[in-house]
């Protein structure tokens, strides 16, 4: 099934489930009156979202209102963690020596992972307020996961089965920043403002492409209506989601409602594009000797969406314009 938080003047919205088209949509307060309460209750919620799903996409229920990306909040509006990973090791090279630093001597055994903020994400087609953009601005396409509860020290071959929900995640980043906050050891602040997600969130038996570890489909990134690359979401994966899971919950328990995501997609064909701007520029940089594409302005746009085989798009598309805030 396919779900969805709109905008209602309160930070999380109201929960509404939406046709597999994402055409229409309907409110279950009967149910849960936000995505965090379904995915909190989600072994008695599932069942009658899915019901009132099934319903929908057969044209006989009632109170159904017209879906538009524009009425939509991130799915989870706010979340009460999100940790956010980087396992496309192509993407992390690349990062990494655009910014003068080594890779880290474990990044074979161990995933790399940081804690994202997460106490307000915007809307999917929501302008992205900055107060300046001369900071490199970055956005970084990727696959995100919504877990239930985790207990703590659940290993890989048990995490998954605590993912619920798949849903595209846009990851700006302040490249200019990284320099010289990320030298300190202490991890992001600045370079980090805020996330956008897809408008849709998707359980995973809507998604045949789903394999229990991955996602295996292209991710489509553009800037200003020229796309910079579609590589594929489920290749050249160093650790998966359910790895990612059993990294964060080693010492803790993840509360319902973690997102978790995978970082940045990259390929190693260099011929899938680029998932963000620091990885194109370093392309461009080792073919002409230097960087030819300008890190994001004010007034550009950003587009990110992920088609199934018929070409039908599966979470809608994250569609934003960084503007001065």
């Amino acid at each position: 099934m396919k779900l969805a938080s709109l905008k209602n003047g309160r930070r999380d919205g109201v929960l509404v489930v939406v046709d597999r088209k994402l055409m229409t949509c309907v409110k279950v307060p009967r149910v849960a009156e936000t995505m965090q309460q379904a995915i909190e209750n989600w072994t008695t919620a599932a069942p009658k979202l899915k019901a009132v799903y099934d319903e929908l996409n057969a044209g006989k229920t009632t109170g159904v209102e017209r879906f538009s990306a524009a009425r939509a909040e991130s799915p989870l509006p706010r979340a009460y963690q999100f940790l956010d990973g980087s396992v496309y090791l192509s993407h992390m090279r690349k990062a990494r020596k655009a910014r003068g630093a080594e890779m880290p001597p474990n990044f074979e055994t161990e995933p790399l992972m940081y804690q994202a903020v997460s106490d307000g994400f915007i809307g999917p087609v929501d302008d992205m307020p900055l107060p300046t953009d001369e900071l490199g601005i970055d956005m970084e396409a990727e696959v995100a996961v919504v877990v239930d509860d985790v207990p703590m020290g659940t290993t890989a071959d048990q995490a998954s089965r605590h993912i619920k929900l798949i849903m595209l995640l846009n990851d700006y980043t302040l490249r200019s920043l990284t320099k010289t906050e990320l030298p300190k050891g202490f991890g992001f602040m600045q370079a980090k403002p805020t996330s956008a997600f897809s408008p849709v969130a998707v359980t995973l038996d809507e998604l045949p492409q789903w394999d229990g570890d991955k996602l295996n489909l292209q991710l489509i990134s553009s800037v200003n209506g020229k796309r910079i690359g579609a590589p594929h979401a489920g290749k050249d994966m160093y650790f998966t989601y359910p790895q990612l899971i059993a990294h964060a919950a080693r010492t803790r328990k993840l509360g319902a409602g973690t997102i978790i995501g995978a970082g940045t997609v990259a390929n190693k064909d260099e011929a899938a594009g680029s998932s963000c701007i620091a990885e194109l520029r370093a392309n461009e940089e080792l073919e002409h000797g230097k960087a030819l594409t300008s890190f994001l302005k004010f007034g550009d746009s950003v587009h990110i969406e992920m088609l199934d085989e018929a070409g039908q798009t599966i979470f809608g598309a994250i569609d934003q314009k960084v503007v001065k805030g």
